[in-house]
């Protein structure tokens, strides 16, 4: 292949990689398969191309193509991706004993463990995907990552001590990351630990300031401090140019203790301040 003609293919290949990471799927499918078209074996054009059929619910088109690469000797990453595929396709069992083949073998490959995990916490085996995240721990116990999952799963299944437990230890490792602030200010919140949960959401906050959602959560902290002045102002903050999220800030407000409750739309709307409130419906 000519220096132009690979150029044009790494250009196209960053093309569909964008695409994908826009979530436009038909279009990083249709870039990668040309790529495909040209060089069979790409293996990068064929990550996108399997991910952008997933993308499109049509996980059972991927998995011949996938099949066929994955035979031309170990990648823990494709060969991941084909057990996601699988059971995407309706072929959970042998997409589950692909992604256990790949878990087994060493060095570990976390993202295999992580992929087994989610898909047994989707069928409601929250117990086995638990083991399968703590046994990737003990050979990676300094993840953050799988702490944060190891959380999500132990919420998952009301476990909320050993949730609280795994985020905590997870944000000792990565104090700078707003995604665990907010899963362990959750689970402050569940225990009626509002002061602890309000501090901690201000520091996710501080790290996401538009960051819509943390902002309302914040609010039915502060709702239940009986800080009303307080949350409702980060409910109005919440709603400013967003009148879309009226029926979020309402709800804020209606299920606290010591919230408010509006019988129509239009009065929660234009108690915060929401701008085109109304074209918002009842």
């Amino acid at each position: 292949m000519s220096e132009r003609r690979k150029q044009l293919q790494a250009q196209a290949l960053q093309e569909a990689v964008q695409a994908l990471r826009a979530r436009q799927f038909a279009r990083a499918e249709q870039i990668a398969a040309s790529i495909l078209r040209n060089v069979k074996t790409d293996r990068a054009a064929l990550l996108v191309y399997a991910h952008a059929l997933l993308g499109q619910q049509r996980a059972g088109e991927a998995v011949a193509p996938l099949e066929k690469a994955a035979l031309r000797g170990p990648d823990p990453e494709l060969e991941t991706l084909l057990g996601a595929a699988l059971c995407e396709s309706r072929r959970a069992a042998d997409g589950l004993a692909q992604l256990r083949k790949i878990a087994a073998r060493r060095p570990p490959y976390l993202p295999a463990f992580q992929e087994l995990a989610g898909r047994l916490a989707k069928s409601g085996r929250l117990g086995d995907a638990i083991g399968v995240i703590e046994e990737a721990l003990l050979l990676a116990p300094d993840s953050v990552d799988l702490k944060l999952d190891l959380g999500r799963l132990c919420l998952q299944a009301n476990q909320r001590a050993r949730a609280r437990e795994s985020f905590v230890a997870a944000r000792e490792a990565a104090p700078g990351r707003p995604d665990i602030l907010i899963e362990l200010a959750w689970v402050q919140f569940l225990d009626g630990d509002y002061a602890e949960a309000a501090g901690t959401y201000k520091h996710a906050l501080g790290l996401r300031p538009e960051d819509t959602q943390t902002r309302a959560n914040l609010a039915m902290c502060l709702m239940e401090l009986g800080d009303r002045a307080g949350a409702e102002a980060a409910l109005r903050t919440v709603m400013r140019g967003r009148p879309h999220l009226l029926s979020r800030a309402a709800y804020t407000m209606a299920v606290s203790s010591h919230g408010r409750f509006f019988f129509r739309p239009s009065d929660a709307a234009k108690f915060l301040g929401a701008n085109g409130a109304g074209a918002v419906k009842p």
